[in-house]
C-alpha cells in the first residue's frame, strides 16, 4: 500500500493506493493519521478511489483515525470509494458513521 498525502486549504488529504491490511499497510494509515492529528490538523478526507482491498484490521485502524481525529476536534470523511470498500463498509453499517463523498458506481 502506498498514501499519498497533499493538503488543499486547511484540509489534509491521504490518498491511499493498493491493498489496505495488516500486512500492507496499516501502520503507515495509523502513523499518517497520528501525525496529522498530532500536528494539529482538524480536516482529514481519505481517498480510496485506488484502494481496491480493505481487511478487518485495516477497517479498524479507520474506525480508530476517525474516533482520534473526532476527540481532538476534528473530522475525518471518505472520499470516492471503489466498490469492494463500499460494501464493506455498507455490510458492516459504517456507512452511517462515516460522510462519504464521490462514491463510485
Amino acid at each position: 500500500m502506498v498514501i499519498n498525502e497533499r493538503s488543499v486549504g486547511d484540509v489534509a488529504i491521504l490518498e491511499i493506493h493498493g491493498r489496505m491490511t495488516m500486512h500492507e499497510g496499516d501502520e503507515k494509515f495509523k502513523e499518517a493519521i497520528d501525525r496529522l492529528v498530532n500536528g494539529g490538523k482538524k480536516k482529514i478526507l481519505v481517498n480510496y478511489e485506488a484502494c481496491f482491498y480493505v481487511d478487518s484490521t485495516a477497517l479498524a485502524d479507520l474506525i480508530r483515525g476517525y474516533t482520534l481525529t473526532n476527540k481532538s476536534g476534528g473530522d475525518l470523511k471518505l472520499l470516492r470509494l471503489s466498490k469492494r470498500v463500499r460494501d464493506l463498509l455498507s455490510a458492516t453499517k459504517l456507512l452511517r458513521v462515516f460522510e462519504v463523498f464521490g462514491i463510485k458506481h
